[in-house]
């Protein structure tokens, strides 16, 4: 049985008139619903933002890419001008680390927001491809002279690395425990109190652990609670 790919829907009007009628939220449901039809998807949740196309402070937006990273789910919207005609907050999207589809834009027409979003990722790859490349072939071409690697520098550069390493794995760590924050909040006022009875609950409702896993442990979700303690006390200090 093949598993079902996971979506969260994002509808937006511009008016809170519009939001109340509903008016354009059925075509942008219909445009999804085409476009999720012929695949084997579920849609986990779905999100309407009532606001201003030159605003960038969506709040729906940002509980719909929090939803889509606690799920393991692509982004889905109706248009690409339902989001932003903004390069920097396309760059916002992509930093949110989702996978944003378009109904509009099959999978690699047309140069518009969805094809601005790929090459965005294709340029960043590329570039560190290039670094790596690039020093590769440096080390390479001095080991063919004869020279001598390694020292304080090879040492320091190696340390730096590892050191931006875990900064890097750190911040991923974090943002998962943020974005996993709210549904243990929900769960606590269910009635789930232990890490065990936690790890239960959520197994139950399906979400991913962070590296896909289906099944939680009581280990998972006591990790992610000390991440939240550390952040909490952080902010309690630094005010």
């Amino acid at each position: 049985m093949t598993a079902k790919q996971r979506f969260v829907a994002y509808y937006r009007v511009s008016t809170r008139k519009q939001g109340a009628s509903g008016l354009g939220i059925e075509a942008q449901r219909t445009a999804v619903a085409n476009y999720l039809g012929d695949r084997t998807a579920k849609v986990v949740a779905e999100f309407t933002e009532v606001e201003s196309g030159k605003r960038s402070d969506r709040p729906a937006l940002d509980q719909a890419l929090t939803a889509a990273r606690v799920h393991h789910a692509a982004l889905v919207v109706a248009k690409v001008d339902r989001l932003t005609r903004s390069v920097g907050f396309l760059a916002r999207l992509l930093e949110a680390g989702v996978d944003v589809r378009f109904a509009d834009l099959p999978a690699i027409e047309g140069p518009t927001g969805r094809f601005m979003l790929q090459q965005m990722a294709a340029v960043a790859e590329l570039e560190a491809g290039l670094i790596s490349s690039r020093t590769k072939a440096a080390l390479s071409a001095a080991r063919a002279r004869g020279q001598q690697l390694g020292g304080d520098r090879g040492t320091q550069l190696s340390s730096t690395a590892k050191a931006k390493g875990r900064q890097v794995q750190a911040q991923s760590a974090q943002r998962r425990a943020n974005d996993l924050a709210q549904v243990l909040e929900e769960l606590r006022a269910d009635g789930a109190s232990s890490p065990t009875e936690l790890a239960r609950a959520l197994t139950a409702r399906g979400i991913p652990t962070a590296r896909g896993g289906h099944s939680w442990s009581a280990p998972q979700v006591s990790r992610i609670e000390a991440r939240l303690l550390s952040a909490e006390s952080t902010q309690h200090q630094s005010k």
